[in-house]
């Protein structure tokens, strides 16, 4: 029973704080919705290939043209490519108009989006909704550290996952990038990054109330049956 109020309380506190958006001073398009679609006419991917500096602002995009282009609402077949996805892409974009979509690819060490600014002074935790497809490895990192995270919840269409970061970065000048890994097999949908004023309780934590809470439901179940 305590392990289940530790996980209603985290969730309850990322709500009193105002959502997600609060705590995300510093960073922008954290969210992915700023995108401009502007087809890049030179690219000899055109016309799924745009321009980055309209399509993920604030951003800088590696692994695929380099940072003057990524694709849209699509991926390569076979090398590393970086896309905004939107409502009619495949897949569509996970939440609102827009999301990322990162795919490993056998071409680069990885498909990486990332962007320097200041770490909020509160931040206790990173949150972001991803979806995977296939098999690989998803790698966040802040100020050069890799950020250890796990599955919170789950949605309709997404996985809520959160990473504790460490303190000292607190209101300093920070680079933060998502790599999908190089794997032939290896796509990311991310969208929804967020710093949130909670610590996020450990996997083990975690565990044990969604286990509480099965065993709770197998008795009541159980009990009907009486």
């Amino acid at each position: 029973m305590k392990t289940h109020l530790m996980k209603n309380t985290f969730v309850i506190t990322i709500l009193i704080f105002g959502g997600w958006h609060c705590f995300s001073q510093g960073f922008v398009n954290l969210n992915f919705e700023n995108a401009v679609i502007t087809p890049d006419p030179s690219s000899p991917y055109y016309p799924n290939a745009v321009y980055a500096s309209d399509a993920i602002p604030g951003w800088t995009a590696t692994g695929f043209i380099g940072p003057t282009d990524i694709l849209y609402n699509s991926a390569s077949l076979g090398s590393t490519s970086v896309s905004i996805l939107g409502t009619s892409g495949f897949p569509p974009a996970l939440d609102g108009n827009f999301s990322i979509y990162l795919y490993g690819g056998g071409t680069a060490p990885s498909a990486s989006i990332s962007q320097t600014a200041i770490v909020p002074v509160s931040a206790e935790s990173l949150l972001f909704e991803a979806q995977q497809s296939g098999t690989g490895t998803l790698q966040v990192s802040l100020g050069g550290q890799n950020i250890s995270f796990s599955a919170i919840s789950t949605g309709s269409n997404y996985t809520l996952y959160g990473g504790n970061i460490p303190s000292a970065f607190d209101n300093q000048s920070e680079q933060l990038m998502f790599s999908a890994l190089e794997g032939a097999n290896n796509f990311w949908n991310i969208d929804d990054i967020q710093f949130s004023p909670s610590a996020v309780p450990e996997p083990s934590v975690l565990a044990l109330g969604a286990l509480g809470a099965l065993s709770l439901g197998f008795r009541r179940w159980r009990n009907s049956l009486r």
